[in-house]
């Protein structure tokens, strides 16, 4: 049932005052709260959460809550329901909400109350006892692999180093290398797709001509989703023997698989973080044996709330759940870096409410970055597509499908993609942004990915001086 843990006290508002009167730096850590976390402001998903159960429990028992000693919240998968902690008076209304975080209120007389609430914040219980869950026990720590069927890890080298920058390109070609380095870009990714019997081989020349021209090369790895259902351990031995390859040909880094939690990219019905941690486990050893410096990089999920309250679906996972599924299966020490995807921001990086199509985390880059870093004990993030789309210079207009984008000018591509450089950088919690897209020419009715391209149609780049500056260029 624990995820994570976050305490607010009654102290946070004195450590604040001494953080004001003696210009001391409060940094927030996963699990610890140095001041009030989360902050109190209408945007925050947390305190959003926190205030509903709040609310329903001063309601439920007549209690003023404004003030409280402390609260501690765990993002918690409800199996047999959100409604299992209560006595319902009609068994049959329960809600087929399994997914949500659970609030433990301690009052300031001592007295506990706690209460769930689903991720969109419609549905709230007040528990009709406070349930903690049991401390591990004291000694060594204990074994994060929790999943027998896991293989034993084995232990990579890469240097996981400070923050770089880089871009997905589609032609390896002296026009697209002088746009990165005007960026300060030090990275190229390429996509490569695998299927029983492909030869790592063929992706010799890219790396070779990528760490030619001075790059370092990251190797996105696309699955075949029906050969994965067909014989998940047989197609899981093939595909880890192809990034195997990978890497004994030197590529820097490998991303082990595409947006994982979507039925597009992953066999329906078998959808979940843990069953994804299986074959990354798979991969991840054997690019280790094969080379201990390459960088493993776990599948970006794609970022979406599609999947609803309940979290998951047979089509796919919302990506909060489906990463926390795949923390909880052991997935850390499998990975040396957190895959994530940010591709539907329309408002800059820095902002942290007020977008226009609502609230939800996945429009920010900020709450993106930590739903990412939450996780996993402090593993970095790679960003292995971050992009903001704009239709404009282009002859057709944006799909109806993107059209949350028809406001974004080339200016603000620009302006923005070199905020979340500056960001990303200063965070200290992301390894790798590799924007997508450097060079993609295609705008079509359906996808108009080179909108997101910083190498404009009419042959500019505004976005490689955003981003040059926010590199020391």
């Amino acid at each position: 049932m624990m995820r994570r843990s976050v305490k607010s006290t009654v102290l946070g508002s004195l450590f604040a005052a001494f953080v004001m009167l003696f210009g001391l730096s409060a940094v927030m850590t996963t699990g610890t709260a140095l001041a009030q976390e989360p902050t109190p402001t209408p945007t925050d998903p947390i305190w959003r959460a926190y205030s509903a159960v709040r609310e329903a429990i001063e309601e439920e028992y007549s209690q003023d809550l404004a003030i409280v000693r402390e609260y501690n919240w765990e993002q918690a998968e409800y199996l047999n329901g959100i409604d299992d902690c209560t006595v319902l008076d009609n068994p049959a209304a329960a809600r087929p909400i399994y997914f949500g975080w659970t609030f433990t209120v301690t009052a300031m007389t001592g007295q506990q109350y706690q209460g769930r609430v689903s991720f969109d914040l419609r549905d709230v219980v007040v528990c009709d006892e406070v349930v903690v869950a049991a401390a591990p026990a004291t000694g060594d720590a204990p074994d994060p692999q929790t999943d027998g069927d896991l293989p034993q890890a084995v232990a990579g080298a890469a240097n996981v180093g400070g923050f770089e920058l880089g871009g997905h390109v589609l032609g390896l070609n002296q026009n697209t290398f002088n746009v990165m380095n005007r960026s300060g870009m030090t990275w190229i990714k390429k996509q490569t797709s695998h299927s029983i019997g492909a030869n790592a081989t063929d992706n010799a020349g890219s790396i070779s001509a990528a760490q030619g021209a001075g790059f370092k090369i990251l190797l996105g790895v696309v699955g075949n989703k029906d050969q994965l259902a067909a014989d998940f351990d047989g197609y899981a031995a093939d595909y880890a023997q192809y990034v195997a390859g990978l890497a004994s040909l030197g590529a820097d880094a490998i991303e082990v698989w595409n947006e994982p939690n979507i039925d597009r990219e992953w066999p329906a019905g078998q959808i979940n973080g843990a069953n994804y941690t299986q074959l990354l486990a798979v991969a991840s050893n054997a690019i280790r044996n094969a080379s201990s410096t390459t960088l493993v990089i776990s599948g970006a999920p794609a970022p979406t709330g599609f999947f609803g309250a309940a979290g998951c679906t047979a089509n796919g996972c919302n990506d909060d759940v489906f990463m926390q599924q795949m923390a909880n299966a052991g997935a850390a020490q499998y990975m040396d870096c957190v895959g994530l995807h940010y591709n539907e921001g329309i408002v800059p990086p820095s902002q942290q409410g007020a977008d226009p199509r609502g609230e939800y985390p996945t429009y920010y880059f900020r709450s993106m970055l930590q739903r990412g870093y939450a996780p996993f004990g402090g593993k970095p993030v790679c960003f292995t597509e971050l992009g903001y789309l704009s239709g404009e210079g282009f002859d057709a207009p944006i799909p109806a499908s993107f059209g949350w984008a028809s406001e974004t000018s080339v200016a603000e591509h620009a302006a923005w993609l070199g905020e979340a450089a500056t960001i990303a950088a200063q965070s200290g919690n992301v390894r790798l942004l590799i924007v997508w897209n450097v060079d993609f020419p295609f705008y079509t009715a359906t996808d108009p990915m080179g909108g997101y391209a910083i190498f404009r149609p009419d042959e500019s780049c505004p976005a490689c001086d955003t981003l040059g500056t926010a590199m020391g260029r």
